[in-house]
């Protein structure tokens, strides 16, 4: 299993229920494929630094996954299909990459409790 991370945007005239329902899709397509999901951010409503179908802003979302390599096609497949995506990209993490994102987490938790 490798480690990937894939980061997406949703348009921004989503409504946040419609938006939690879409990550929630994704989500559930990975945990169906047999991927393990490590850690699932969402970054909220952002402005993109430039326009994507004229659109300038769009909810930011993330998931860090353990998955087999053949899931990410139909993720990918997924993400295409679905009108509510307007960009996406997945990555797969090799071990600095991986060393990075946990100390990143332990910093994002330890600010949450404080």
């Amino acid at each position: 299993m490798n480690q990937y991370e894939t980061v997406f945007i949703l348009t921004p005239v989503l409504s946040d229920e419609q938006m939690k329902e879409t990550v929630a899709k994704f989500k559930k397509i990975l945990t169906d494929k047999g991927a393990e999901i490590v850690n699932e951010e969402t970054w909220g409503l952002k402005k993109l630094a430039y326009a994507i179908e004229k659109k300038s802003s769009g909810f930011y979302c993330m998931f860090e996954f353990k998955a087999e390599p053949e899931v990410i096609n139909t993720l990918e497949v997924a993400f295409r299909r679905d009108e509510k995506v307007i960009r996406f990209m997945t990555v797969k993490l090799d071990k600095y990459a991986i060393q990075y994102a946990e100390k990143r987490r332990n910093k994002l938790s330890k600010k949450e409790e404080a």
